[in-house]
């Protein structure tokens, strides 16, 4: 058994697949395997793939299917993982050679189900380093933690016990599969390095806004029905409430103010409001909001429906000067 699966969606990434790639067959852990799922990628993906597979055909595994989106690969890619622990790769990023044999290390040493570490947005111009914050219990967790899948090592066992998959079709796939996943975790770690590099591209889907960004309202949908149906909701009822404020109001506000489309601009923007009032009325009591008084707690206290109309038409015109 390889202590290490790694899956590596790919789809039309001929100009980042290669340096992804080098970063994990010169990884530091020998005993790690490379899942390349090839999401019906049309241009040269491929053949750049077959030049690795020649050189290290003991590591890698090479499946192909139809194009299905990010969820689908990775789900696809899950049912050929053997290792101990998956962890999951987008094929314009890479990794420090060293990240899996330090994650994995981590994870053995403190008998970790889930371990996570740091990482650099990574722009045409700049650096940022992403310091993620310690938390010591998963009400933290579920509070503090960076909804991304791709800095995580996570046991399989867990996943297959837990038969959790990225949501087909939808965006934010990350936070539906990371949320529906937290109650199952027992120990947690973390890595403090920075040991991923995020590629900032202004074509791709995440930055990429429009009709589906309103995907975020199904998946945390689809995670709070999760939480009810499984008799979670109420242990964490606290902890769901501040996330869903905070994912609306801030990271999901900056999406929709730049969907060119006004009309559908305009209507996301409303539903926000609408969704995030009738779901959870009693928002601005929330135990997190009144206590961590940070900038974007402080911003969410004072949002009531004028604040809210107003602080979004401020966020356009200061999109559109930046821009």
């Amino acid at each position: 058994m390889p202590k290490v699966s790694v899956i590596v969606p790919v789809y039309n990434v001929e100009k980042y697949i290669e340096k992804c790639l080098n970063s994990l067959v010169n990884q530091t852990l020998q005993d790690i395997e490379i899942i390349i799922v090839n999401d019906g990628s049309t241009d040269n993906s491929e053949t750049i793939i077959k030049k690795y597979i020649q050189n290290n055909h003991e590591n890698i595994k090479y499946v192909t299917k139809t194009n299905g989106g990010l969820s689908d690969a990775r789900n696809y890619g899950m049912k050929y993982a053997t290792g101990e622990y998956i962890a999951f790769l987008d094929s314009d990023d890479y990794v420090d050679v060293t990240i899996y044999e330090k994650m994995y290390n981590k994870a053995i040493e403190e008998k970790c189900d889930f371990v996570e570490c740091d990482f650099v947005w990574k722009y045409d111009n700049k650096e940022v380093k992403d310091c993620g914050e310690i938390y010591h219990n998963k009400h933290e967790m579920l509070e503090k933690a960076r909804v991304v899948a791709w800095n995580k090592l996570i046991k399989r066992e867990l996943i297959e016990q837990t038969k959790i998959e990225f949501p087909k079709g939808l965006r934010y796939e990350d936070i539906e599969f990371f949320y529906k996943l937290l109650p199952h975790i027992k120990n947690f770690g973390f890595v403090k390095e920075y040991l991923i590099y995020y590629i900032q591209r202004g074509n791709s889907i995440a930055n990429t806004q429009n009709e589906k960004t309103k995907d975020i309202f199904m998946v945390l949908e689809n995670v709070i029905n999760y939480y009810k149906d499984n008799n979670f909701y109420d242990e964490y009822e606290i902890e769901l409430e501040y996330s869903y404020t905070r994912l609306l109001l801030c990271s999901s506000i900056l999406r929709i103010i730049k969907i060119k489309d006004k009309k559908i601009k305009r209507e996301l923007l409303k539903q926000t409001w609408s969704n995030l009032n009738s779901k959870f009325p009693n928002w601005k009591k929330n135990r997190i909001l009144k206590i961590n008084k940070n900038w974007k707690n402080r911003y969410m206290k004072c949002l009531n429906s004028f604040t809210y109309t107003l602080s979004c038409k401020i966020l356009e015109i200061a999109f559109k000067t930046i821009k």
